[in-house]
């Protein structure tokens, strides 16, 4: 069950908790949102991922399939992780340990395709030096900062859920993130957790607050409408027969010559 309030833990909040868990996840929120509306009313020609697959597709071939499919896995995780309440998946016949054990080990899978696949995009972008003299200053954010919050999301679940004892974030984290978005702000609930998740929360807070600027924008233009739509049918053009030139003699059906 989620822990609730009590005046005793919201007394006890320090100031630092309360800009780090309440005022930084809600200025990086509306900056998300803001930032948005923004781009798309200012730079819609630039609401895309600016590819540089013409320059070179080697890596690209592999690093960007690795990389997206990592990513969906990761999201989905995250969704059912920390918006979903432990006693949903319990009432689903979800058990504790079944979910745990299937989250731990399939997000492991797909922590690991994420981080190579990144890998190899990032090194793409330094070997190739074409690409490399294309990075804008919204990639040199975006790389870094997107490395960080992988990095720091597999390494807090190696180090706890994999090597380690053991932790279960659904008691602290989630109910955090959870009461962000009811108005309903828990700080206490993620203060006392260990560092490694507590970075990279903040990490996260700081990536979305950078996506409206950078090539993530590019996440909501999907061509999801691209699936359904109707086949385009292409006709061959029939072939004319070449018209007979000046001095030439016509032929005849068989393709002789026809009598003089």
């Amino acid at each position: 069950m989620n822990a609730v309030p009590t005046p005793l833990a919201a007394a006890s909040t320090s100031g630092a908790d309360l800009l780090l868990w309440v005022a930084i996840p809600y200025i990086c929120l509306a900056v998300f949102v803001v930032g948005h509306v923004w781009r798309y009313r200012q730079d819609q020609f630039g609401w895309t991922s600016r590819t540089s697959q013409l320059l070179e597709h080697r890596w690209l071939r592999w690093g960007s399939p690795l990389f997206h499919l990592g990513a969906f896995m990761v999201i989905g995780g995250h969704v059912v992780g920390l918006a979903v309440p432990a006693s949903w998946t319990e009432a689903a016949g979800i058990s504790e340990h079944a979910y745990h054990t299937t989250a731990v080990w399939a997000g492991s899978v797909a922590g690991v395709a994420m981080v190579a696949g990144l890998g190899m995009l990032c090194a793409r972008r330094l070997l190739t030096r074409r690409i490399r003299l294309g990075t804008d200053r919204s990639d040199k954010l975006l790389f870094p900062l997107l490395s960080a919050t992988v990095l720091l999301g597999i390494t807090a679940t190696a180090a706890h859920n994999v090597f380690g004892p053991g932790y279960d974030y659904r008691t602290t984290v989630s109910v955090w993130f959870r009461g962000l978005f009811v108005l309903e702000p828990q700080p206490e609930a993620i203060a006392g957790a260990p560092l490694l998740f507590q970075l990279h929360a903040l990490s996260a807070c700081l990536l979305f607050a950078a996506w409206p600027f950078t090539r993530l924008v590019h996440v909501w233009s999907a061509p999801i409408g691209y699936l359904a739509r109707p086949y385009l049918v292409y006709r061959r053009r029939a072939t004319q027969p070449a018209a007979p030139t000046a001095g030439s003699r016509p032929r005849s059906s068989s393709g002789s010559r026809r009598a003089a």
